[in-house]
């Protein structure tokens, strides 16, 4: 009696295994390159987010600032160097001095104590010169500041801000009333000449490499 061989009893060969497992191996890697993807994508998308909103909230404090826009007749009200932007603004307790600058690509805001004395405000206002970014009131506001102009628009044309504008009359400073040393600083800031505000501001600055372009109408006064 003759004994057969049975066929088709046993498992998979090794070399099946193999291919097996080199397949799995594949389709894991890829599975994982998807999730990562999905996963940068999503944090991508969350920062362009944030940045959006950031810089939405910052145009408005930028809106804020030049519609509370007050001329005290002691400092300039609105002046532009080519680097920063001071100008004077009405808050809840007097008069308070704001500056906008762009120093070594970085986009930054300070806001002085408001006051309701002239020498103060000039003082500020001089202090303001020699500020180095990291006095109490200041804040980032972007990172990435290329370039930056500011344009004023007066007589129905935009100009530079850096331009002359129209003079003004002298007349007494509208600021209350100051501390000691302020009837001198009323003197001269009385006899000074001083530019009329212009009718509207246009702010261009390029941020990460776009370029952001604001327009604000300042009313009749500016005040």
């Amino acid at each position: 009696m003759k004994l057969t061989k049975a066929r088709g009893q046993g498992g998979f060969t090794l070399v099946e295994v193999l291919v097996a497992l080199l397949a799995l191996a594949i389709l894991a890697s890829l599975s994982w390159q998807g999730l990562d993807g999905i996963l940068r994508a999503r944090e991508v998308t969350r920062a362009s987010l944030d940045r959006s909103t950031r810089l939405a909230t910052v145009v408005t404090q930028w809106e804020q600032d030049l519609h509370a826009l007050h001329d005290t007749g002691v400092v300039p009200a609105l002046a532009f160097d080519g680097q920063t932007l001071r100008l004077t603004r009405r808050v809840e307790t007097g008069v308070a001095l704001v500056a906008w600058s762009v120093r070594s690509g970085l986009w930054q805001r300070w806001a002085g104590p408001a006051t309701t004395r002239s020498g103060e405000l000039q003082q500020g206002w001089l202090s303001s010169f020699q500020f180095v970014g990291n006095e109490p009131g200041h804040l980032l506001l972007a990172e990435a500041a290329g370039d930056w102009q500011i344009y004023f628009h007066r007589g129905g044309a935009w100009t530079n801000a850096q331009s002359s504008g129209d003079l003004l009359q002298p007349s007494q400073p509208q600021a209350p009333a100051s501390g000691a040393s302020a009837p001198a600083a009323e003197a001269v800031a009385a006899t000074a000449p001083r530019e009329a505000l212009p009718e509207a501001v246009r702010l261009v600055i390029t941020l990460d490499g776009r370029t952001l372009t604001r327009d604000i109408a300042l009313g009749p006064t500016g005040s």
